[in-house]
């Protein structure tokens, strides 16, 4: 059988969240970079002239850009099998996709980028990506990284402490509770599971600087982290063998701490940012419907730890969180009273009523105001 070719990089964000997807799924892939020919006549164009990680090429020569785009993807076409049922679970599932997907970068980045005894191995997996002789060339880029985007992130010097002191934190959290569950929600991993795999896997758990502090700090996280990896269960250390979600809807005490950890710098960023998308889409109502959602639209200012910074302001923020929304609403009573009570308990009831006032889509693999 043709494999599905993942193109993609093992020091990759978002290329840590379909590959996971693809591995616990059971569907045969390779994982190629971006460099050859055939990516660059073939591919590119298909996915919509940007080359980012990850993007899966089928068997049939359909190309999915975006690891959002590809999880969405097969999981229509299994039937949702990594889709809780239950209101509680189904929702929680999709904002810790939605926290993972958009809501970990700082960490990510500073764990990356502001360790010298990593800078090796990060110029080695760069030029795997960018070959030598390209131009930029790879240590230019990584130069640009570190000096420029990472900034966009809030990565600045005041709040290095607050980011080591929230990421610590959910170290922690994290490493309790997968101390008691295997996955998130219980025996299987969930959507919510495969987004925090993003930032999880290829820098916080993969880079040395941090793969040596969840390791020694949180080795529970770790665990799962490697389980994640891994196409079996690989659950031979729980007592409880059963590969399903927690029965009755149960959201475990542990994971609330987590989703309460996350919440704040998660929620007054995200509010941050919609006020200022909002502000943008006022000055910018003549834009045609099909006009590419850049990254980044300007930056919004808000407060971490007391001290106030400034960030990108990115509309994919919400194109994701959009889901945990739609789902909510998509609730009857009284379902929809318990859901609000249980995110009201994890300090992200908030995040249900942040919304853009123009909503994202998809068109030929780019993200498209509608």
């Amino acid at each position: 059988m043709t494999p599905i070719i993942l193109y993609g990089s093992p020091m990759s964000l978002y290329t840590g969240r379909a590959r996971s997807y693809l591995i616990k799924a059971g569907l045969a892939y390779r994982e190629v970079p971006t460099t050859s020919t055939h990516f660059r006549e073939t591919v590119l164009p298909k996915a919509g002239g940007r080359r980012s990680l990850p993007t899966v090429e089928l068997p049939d020569g359909t190309v999915i850009r975006d690891g959002v785009a590809i999880v969405d993807h097969f999981e229509a076409e299994s039937g949702h099998g990594f889709s809780p049922a239950s209101p509680k679970q189904r929702v929680i599932s999709r904002l810790l996709d939605a926290i993972g997907a958009e809501g970990l970068l700082r960490p990510a980045m500073h764990y990356r980028w502001n360790f010298l005894e990593q800078r090796d191995f990060l110029h080695f997996h760069f030029e795997t990506i960018f070959p030598p002789g390209g131009s930029p060339s790879a240590e230019e880029r990584m130069r640009m990284i570190r000096e420029i985007v990472n900034p966009s992130w809030g990565v600045v010097p005041e709040v290095i402490g607050a980011i080591e002191e929230l990421y610590e934190g959910l170290l922690d959290r994290l490493h309790t509770h997968f101390g008691h569950f295997p996955y998130l929600l219980g025996g299987r991993p969930c959507i919510g599971d495969f987004g925090m795999m993003a930032p999880l896997y290829g820098h916080l758990g993969r880079d040395p600087h941090p793969r040596t502090l969840m390791q020694t700090r949180a080795w529970h996280a770790f665990r799962w982290v490697e389980r994640m990896n891994r196409p079996e269960p690989d659950i031979g250390e729980f007592e409880d063998q059963t590969t399903d979600y927690l029965p009755d809807d149960r959201i475990p005490d542990t994971l609330i701490e987590v989703l309460r950890h996350l919440a704040i710098d998660y929620v007054p960023e995200t509010r941050g940012a919609c006020e200022f998308i909002n502000e943008w889409l006022e000055g910018n109502r003549d834009m045609p419907p099909g006009t590419t959602a850049e990254r980044g639209v300007g930056t919004a200012r808000f407060d971490l730890a007391g001290t106030p910074i400034d960030v990108l302001a990115q509309p994919f923020r919400f194109h994701v969180l959009s889901r945990v929304q739609e789902e909510f609403e998509a609730l009857a009573e009284p379902d929809r009273s318990e859901v609000h009570a249980l995110l009201t308990a994890c300090n992200m009831a908030e995040v249900l009523e942040l919304k853009l006032t123009r909503a994202i889509g998809r068109k030929n693999n780019l993200e498209v105001w509608l």
